[in-house]
């Protein structure tokens, strides 16, 4: 949590922010950690940084095209990361997995 709190506080990011996502590579499945801006400290999941990282990864391990599930772990849970890879890119990318309300609030304006 410290070393996203430096990296997203850092001279280069601090004024529009980042989310900093740690990755951790384990065979077909992977690990991800997020420190997210805004709320400024690690949370249970982010589906950008998880998207992210699975196709990263795909790219890291020089998959060929074809159609992929990356399996993801979070604190919040396993998810699944669906794509088709191909010669233009990646396509047909959808994150599988549950959602649940983490919190509710009412403003007053």
């Amino acid at each position: 949590c410290e070393e996203g709190k430096r990296i997203r506080n850092s001279p280069a990011y601090q004024v529009e922010g980042i989310n900093v996502n740690f990755v951790q590579m384990a065979g077909p499945m992977i690990q991800v950690a997020t420190y997210e801006r805004g709320v400024e400290n690690e949370t249970l999941s982010c589906g950008t940084g998880v998207t992210a990282a699975a196709l990263a990864t795909h790219l890291k391990e020089g998959n060929p095209n074809g159609d992929y599930t990356r399996l993801v772990f979070t604190k919040g849970g396993k998810l699944e990361v669906k794509y088709t890879a191909g010669s233009n890119g990646f396509q047909h990318i959808w994150l599988c997995g549950p959602a649940q309300r983490v919190f509710k609030g009412k403003w007053e304006l």
